[in-house]
């Protein structure tokens, strides 16, 4: 009579993942992701597929490199390639995989008295704002963003920390709250677009530059090596990366929208 009882149950437990996965993974994440609601989206889809729950930490690139390398995290989701190279290359990480993308936005106040608006490059922009010098807030944090920042002012040879304390201000925070200071003090600064377009304060601040191939803003994403943190949860971040990585995760990554619009683009080499 129950001849077919134990083949239907191994069926029933091949057929659902979640029940012989299961776990959690701590994922190290830039707080660009974050605070634009992305993990919102994708991770209850990745749990739902495979019973994992991922807790993230939200901070800026160079303090996730920082904490991975002290083994507390399983993951990385970052933004700094030279950044995430190194990682890789001190052993700390398993190989750098390209994620998605998107990119960086000038944002100021809309009567714009460097007249960023007319600028045709990104070093354009910059040098005129170097020469009026109206007030530009900088994340000062070791961000990925604010990595990008000092790049692009070392590409048109400004000496930036010169000028810290005096109309360049640097806050040591993360994007929100360097948004939030610009906004408050009519002031210039870096964003990336996905935090730029769920932030809520933006007051008189528009986007007043965008486009140079110079503000593409890749993400990649890293494993944690378990030979040199042994308490890692390969297996189950091992599985979220080849999820994130996989045609399901990068059209989860595609569908992510706000108000319509599109917050990253799915890049990943397979």
């Amino acid at each position: 009579m129950n001849r077919f009882k134990y083949p239907i149950y191994l069926l029933f437990i091949f057929l659902t993942p979640s029940l012989i996965f299961g776990g959690e993974v701590l994922l190290q994440s830039t707080t660009s992701t974050n605070n634009s609601g992305f993990y919102n989206h994708i991770l209850p889809i990745f749990k739902n597929d495979t019973g994992i729950s991922v807790k993230v930490v939200a901070v800026g690139t160079g303090q996730a490199i920082r904490n991975a390398e002290n083994c507390d995290a399983d993951i990385l989701i970052v933004h700094a390639k030279k950044a995430e190279e190194e990682f890789v290359a001190n052993g700390v990480g398993i190989k750098r995989h390209d994620l998605m993308y998107n990119d960086f936005v000038v944002v100021g106040p809309d009567t714009d008295p460097a007249q960023v608006r007319q600028s045709k490059t990104i070093s354009e922009a910059l040098t005129s704002i170097s020469r009026v010098q109206p007030s530009f807030i900088s994340r000062g944090d070791n961000s990925g963003t604010h990595k990008k920042e000092l790049e692009l002012w070392g590409k048109i040879s400004i000496p930036i920390k010169d000028y810290s304390g005096k109309w360049y201000k640097e806050t040591g925070s993360g994007m929100g709250t360097t948004l939030n200071i610009a906004a408050e003090l009519d002031a210039y600064t870096i964003s990336d677009r996905a935090t730029w377009l769920t932030f809520k304060n933006k007051k008189a601040l528009k986007i007043l530059f965008e486009g140079d191939p110079l503000l593409f803003n890749q993400y990649g994403a890293v494993l944690v090596n378990p030979d040199q943190c042994p308490k890692t949860r390969a297996k189950e971040a091992k599985a979220f990366l080849n999820w994130l990585l996989s045609d399901n995760g990068q059209l989860e990554i595609k569908n992510y929208k706000m108000n319509g619009v599109q917050l990253f683009y799915p890049n990943a080499m397979r």
